[in-house]
């Protein structure tokens, strides 16, 4: 959408000036400035339009047919600008409106949407548009209002509020470790069946770290890759094969006996978390900063895959 110049908002204003004030000398004081100034810019706005808006003699001006046509026309123009406005300021201080949110497919469906249907029910003049999806969405050039992200963050365009931790474990059903044996080192891993989630950044390879040890790198293979880790889960839970996941996926169904920690005290990455990202700390709306806060409250009460408490950290800079 083409704007409008400074120089054509000047040459508007002064018209609108003109017709509230109803003289050159009367509107420059209304605008600050001399009315020989006020002369230019109406003829500057005469010869691009290429129609005569005002007659003026030395004593009075009047509006053309053409000129009171488009007074109007930008009269109306300001009054959508001043609602626009007045609405975005509104946004800022009441908590209305609608917000635009990724999740990530998983965890969200699994985790994640009781608390938007919560915060919906909470504050009913909010619209939540979610994408539940595994790909990393461009906040700031998809206008999203914030996501949960799994993981490390690499944006630095982002304010983000660090939710829990996270870590990347590996199980196996009874069935598969009884069939297969259980891998004792990490090195084991190479001679098992293992699910390739192709979601993880070193997918072929899978970097196993313990504390006070080197990095080891396995190069896994086996009978199903996916981008879907609930299909992967269920495929570990059938018995198929050595699962990699994140704690929120595989816990729960260790403490149910159908998993089994594999390698327990190893896991696939050393510093990561999840987090809730916006496009700037600053400027947020009444809903978003509602949001926030839900989300924090809740992560802070609610645990289901883990015991960490939620750390209010802000990083990043304004998009």
């Amino acid at each position: 959408m083409d704007l409008p110049d400074s120089q054509h908002t000047d040459e508007l204003a002064t018209l609108l000036a003109l017709r509230d004030q109803g003289s050159l000398a009367a509107a420059g004081r209304a605008l600050q400035r001399h009315p020989s100034v006020l002369s230019k810019r109406l003829a500057a706005l005469e010869r691009r339009l290429g129609v005569r808006l005002v007659e003026r003699t030395t004593r009075q001006l009047h509006f053309t047919d053409a000129g009171l046509r488009l007074v109007e026309k930008v009269q109306q123009a300001a009054g959508l600008i001043a609602d626009a406005e007045q609405e975005a300021a509104q946004g800022a201080s009441q908590v209305q409106g609608r917000l635009r949110i990724a999740m990530p497919a998983a965890m969200g469906r699994r985790w994640l949407s009781p608390m938007v249907a919560e915060f919906a029910l909470a504050h009913p003049q909010v619209v939540l548009e979610v994408e539940y999806s595994d790909r990393l969405v461009d906040i700031v050039g998809e206008r999203f209002d914030g996501a949960i992200r799994i993981g490390t963050l690499a944006d630095s365009r982002l304010a983000a509020t660090r939710l829990c931790g996270h870590q990347r474990i590996l199980c196996a059903s009874p069935a598969y470790l009884q069939r297969r044996g259980t891998p004792r080192v990490p090195a084991d891993l190479a001679r098992h069946d293992c699910l390739g989630f192709t979601g993880l950044l070193s997918y072929p390879e899978w970097h196993l770290m313990r504390p006070g040890e080197p990095r080891h790198t396995v190069l896994v293979h086996g009978p199903i890759v996916s981008n879907d880790s609930e299909a992967l889960l269920t495929a570990a839970l059938m018995g198929v094969g050595v699962l990699a996941g994140g704690d929120w996926l595989m816990k729960p169904h260790g403490a149910a006996g159908t998993l089994v920690h594999v390698l327990p005290g190893w896991r696939l990455d050393v510093d990561s978390g999840i987090h809730l990202v916006r496009p700037s700390a600053r400027f947020s709306t009444a809903a978003m900063a509602a949001f926030r806060e839900w989300v924090v409250a809740w992560f802070a009460t609610r645990e289901p895959w883990q015991g960490e408490h939620v750390e209010h950290v802000e990083h990043g800079e304004d998009a």
